[in-house]
């Protein structure tokens, strides 16, 4: 009786793990320890993977536990990879478990970039091994029982699971397979196969009746509700599967509603009950009944039957002679309770007892991408802190050359280099003066035509695969199922189209510097020049030394320290500014785990206003502090010009001091300027070739998709009809009647009645027709006494019998067979004039041949008979697998 239900387990195609999730992380993570570690996971998830999936599993626990364990690293990787069409593209290809396809077509598969399917096929092959381990359980031990129960339950909660999940995890129409309707009939399967083995628990351990009863009563509910699910979804009873599946559950019904009655009837004969004990043994005898004559092929009844059979007769007798009580009908009987012991096991990872998250020091990727978003939002602030001070910064040197401070307080002497501007002219000469900011300028373009080159490049692949998918999406209209490329190729055009209006920003900005460098190129070449030269071509004047004690040229010197000593405060600030740091990450985590999601906006402001609050409030006060010292500068300077002798020559001097003071600030912005938009763009190559993988990447697993895809169609192309039905007519039907050659080599049939009496029995039910001729016997060995023996029991009516038998011509391989001789099949029609037999005209005896002698026992050949009649005395249909002739 103990008949159960396993499922077999799907195939899917080897996919490589390792080159993709390498990838990304050798992308996302710095070179390190950590990456390191993190590749050597990605290898051992490629091994755990394929011994999983790569190798066929034994019915044991430890299979299980190896499917177990890659399901939960699956659950555990899903949050820490971007899996998706667009993004971390890997597809996972499976077979339908159930339908084996058709001969030429193969079986049915489904292929998807998607780690939810990945997961749900997964979790169904756990599914799968659980009822078969469950299956192979010895249920004669409690050790065995216990064992069973564990996983068919756990059988019945992933099948469940997957019915409640699958549609979400897919997003598209799956295989019937795991499609929720056959997901929730196994799940009913499971359930009831594991209520029906606490039922033969609650037997062996000889629990109460009552209690066995109600067991064996919700165990039949069970299969009558997976009978029901089975026969009322349209789509389930097509596989050949469920159509096994059915019988075994009818009958499981039928068994477990018959225990249920036998047991309760032990129980109304404890009551004294004993009409009540007949009526259940007469109904669970029609219920084993039933079982016995449909489904016995599938399930054995025959212990029970003759149980239940001994108890029925007993109780009949007893009834009979002692009690005399009255049988009820069975619609009049109390209904029997029920008690369900199983509950399907709740799919909570990891499920795995030896389970080990090989990625546990990565975070999430809600984290990641929180904490990108964070790291952009901390650079903002970062750059808008550093650019106001650098911008007040160039202001406040913009306004001084344009006093000519300091080098007009420097030059009293009217005749020689203020000592500002030859401090300038050395730094310029020591940061490579014209040649260095040359070499920048000429070295832009190339940069920016690389990455015009990688971006164009990466674009283009999208185009062309998108093209192509359009061509194949208007051939095959609605068969071509997969997503779209333009819809799956919109965020990474979004992020190309971003990427081409920063370059083009880049360009603007270039060329406002080689602007910038064109305009002050003469006076930095002025600075680049030996001492001697340069003091030469700054025009002289009257001196102007009797301002040097005065108080305005005092004051202007102290304020022009204050800027001094504020810069240097801004270039200290700066540095702390940029050297704040804060680990995000344990922050977002923390959320995630308490809230399930992230708000990164909140968490992300509230800290960089912790962190930057305090600096944005001394950048401010610098920012003041610039304002009021300029105001008072400009002040003292008006006095200071009033004070000095105005003339051509002082004028025409003080204008070159401030060219050359604003050549100098030009030089080092224009220096920092390039040297930024050299770092900017070699960092926008790295950025752009990631860009340029990952658009290699999903257009090469779209290409993949689509040669499987088309590989389907093909197959599906090729299964249905080439042209609708027609009808043919009649006389193409029936093929026409006539002589049809016989074959070169024909196997004879056994005989299926005597000579004599098929005879008239082929006159009546066949038309008359050339006969088949008998096996002939084998060649007459050339004996004395076969020479003087001859037969008694055949009368000689054949040829005579001293011809030798004739001799089967030699077989070709090929070619129709030849005409045969009237009555004959098989031999050649010869010639007119020829006769083989005619040895009469030679001396055989003087030859040294002797004459056919006919062997003891052995008749002679009959002649051939009339047309259309079999030989005497042969059967109509020779023996099968013995040829006319003897064979080479």
């Amino acid at each position: 009786m103990a008949t159960f239900i396993s499922v077999p387990l799907k195939k899917s195609s080897e996919v490589d793990l390792v080159k993709p999730l390498s990838k990304f992380v050798t992308s996302s993570f710095p070179a390190g320890e950590e990456q390191g570690e993190y590749v050597r996971a990605v290898e051992e998830l490629n091994k755990l993977r394929k011994n999983a999936l790569g190798r066929p599993l034994d019915k044991h626990e430890s299979s299980l536990e190896i499917l177990l364990r890659y399901y939960d690293q699956l659950c555990a990787v899903e949050p820490k990879f971007p899996f998706s069409e667009n993004q971390l593209c890997l597809t996972f290809t499976w077979k339908d478990a159930f339908d084996k396809g058709s001969l030429f077509g193969g079986s049915v598969k489904l292929a998807l970039a998607s780690l939810g399917y990945e997961k749900t096929c997964v979790l169904f092959n756990a599914a799968a091994l659980a009822s078969q381990v469950a299956s192979e359980q010895n249920l004669d031990s409690d050790e065995g029982l216990k064992a069973a129960a564990k996983y068919y339950q756990l059988a019945s909660g992933a099948f469940g699971h997957i019915k409640d999940t699958v549609l979400s995890a897919l997003n598209r129409e799956p295989t019937m397979d795991i499609s929720p309707e056959t997901v929730g009939t196994l799940s009913l399967i499971m359930l009831a196969q594991a209520q029906e083995v606490f039922f033969l628990k609650a037997t062996s351990d000889k629990m109460k009746d009552a209690v066995i009863a109600k067991l064996a009563n919700q165990a039949a509910d069970f299969y009558g509700d997976a009978f029901k699910q089975c026969q009322y979804k349209d789509n389930l009873p097509k596989y050949f599967y469920f159509q096994e599946v059915l019988p075994v559950l009818a009958a499981k019904h039928c068994i477990m509603q018959a225990n249920a009655e036998l047991h309760q009837s032990i129980l109304a004969k404890q009551k004294k009950r004993f009409g009540e004990e007949i009526a259940r043994l007469q109904h669970a005898a029609e219920l084993v009944k039933t079982v016995a004559s449909r489904y016995d092929e599938y399930v054995s009844v025959k212990d029970l039957s003759d149980k239940i059979n001994r108890a029925l007769t007993a109780a009949k007798k007893d009834n009979d002679f002692i009690y005399h009580d009255r049988v009820p009908e069975v619609k009049d009987l109390e209904h029997i309770g029920k008690a369900a012991l199983v509950k399907a096991t709740a799919i909570t990872p990891p499920l795995s007892q030896k389970f080990t998250d090989l990625f546990e020091k990565m975070v999430p990727m809600a984290v990641q991408q929180s904490m990108t978003i964070y790291n952009q939002r901390k650079t903002d602030t970062v750059n808008r802190l550093v650019g106001s001070m650098r911008e007040a910064t160039n202001l406040c040197n913009g306004v001084l050359a344009s006093l000519n401070l300091p080098a007009a307080l420097e030059d009293l002497s009217g005749d020689s280099i203020p000592q500002s501007i030859a401090e300038k002219a050395r730094s310029i000469v020591q940061q490579g003066g014209l040649q260095s900011i040359e070499q920048l300028i000429k070295d832009l373009p190339e940069l920016l035509t690389r990455n015009r080159e990688i971006l164009d490049e990466s674009l283009k692949m999208l185009d062309d695969e998108e093209t192509t998918d359009n061509e194949l999406r208007t051939k095959f209209n609605q068969r071509w199922s997969r997503t779209a490329s333009g819809d799956l190729y919109k965020p990474l055009r979004a992020e190309g189209t971003n990427f081409r209006n920063v370059l083009d920003k880049a360009v603007h900005a270039d060329q406002v510097v080689r602007d910038r460098y064109g305009t002050h190129c003469d006076m930095i070449a002025l600075l680049c020049k030996p001492e001697d030269e340069l003091n030469a071509a700054i025009p002289s004047a009257n001196p102007t030394k009797t301002l040097q004690g005065s108080e305005v040229v005092n004051v202007l010197r102290s304020q022009l320290n204050q800027l001094d000593e504020m810069k240097k405060e801004r270039e200290s600030l700066e540095g702390e500014v940029k050297a704040v740091t804060f680990d995000m990450s344990t922050t977002f985590l923390t959320a995630l785990a308490q809230d399930g999601a992230i708000n990164e906006e909140q968490l992300s402001l509230s800290q960089l206003d912790q962190l930057y609050g305090a600096y944005n409030q001394r950048v401010q006060v610098t920012l003041r502090t610039q304002e009021e010292l300029l105001g008072q500068v400009q002040t003292s300077h008006q006095e200071f010009s009033s004070l000095k002798q105005s003339n051509t020559e002082a004028n025409q001097r003080e204008e070159v001091l401030k060219k050359l003071a604003s050549a100098h600030d030009s030089y080092v912005e224009i220096s920092n300027n390039l040297r930024e938009g050299t770092k900017f763009y070699n960092d926008l190559t790295e950025i752009l070739l990631k860009f340029q993988n990952k658009c290699s990447d999903i257009v090469f697993a779209r290409k993949t998709e689509r040669d499987e895809l088309l590989k389907e169609l093909q197959q599906s192309i090729a299964r249905e009809p080439s042209a609708p039905n027609f009808n043919v007519p009649a006389y193409q039907s029936t093929p026409a009647a006539g002589p049809t050659p016989a074959p070169r080599t024909v196997f004879p049939q056994p005989p299926q009645q005597p000579p004599q009496a098929q005879q008239p029995q082929q006159a009546q039910q066949q038309p008359p027709a050339k006969p088949l001729p008998p096996a002939r016997p084998p060649p007459p060995s050339f004996t004395p006494q076969a020479a003087s023996t001859t037969p008694t029991n055949t009368p000689p009516t054949g040829p005579p019998t001293n011809n030798p038998p004739p001799v089967a011509p030699a077989s070709q391989a090929q070619g129709p067979p030849y005409p045969t001789y009237q009555g004959y099949p098989g031999y050649f029609q010869m010639p007119m004039g020829y006769n083989p037999y005619a040895y009469g005209q030679y001396n055989m005896p003087n030859m040294g041949y002797m004459p056919y002698q006919a062997t003891p026992g052995q008749g002679g050949y009959p002649a051939a008979p009339p047309a259309g009649q079999p030989y005497p005395g042969y059967p109509q249909q020779p023996p099968q697998q013995q040829p006319y002739y003897p064979q080479q």
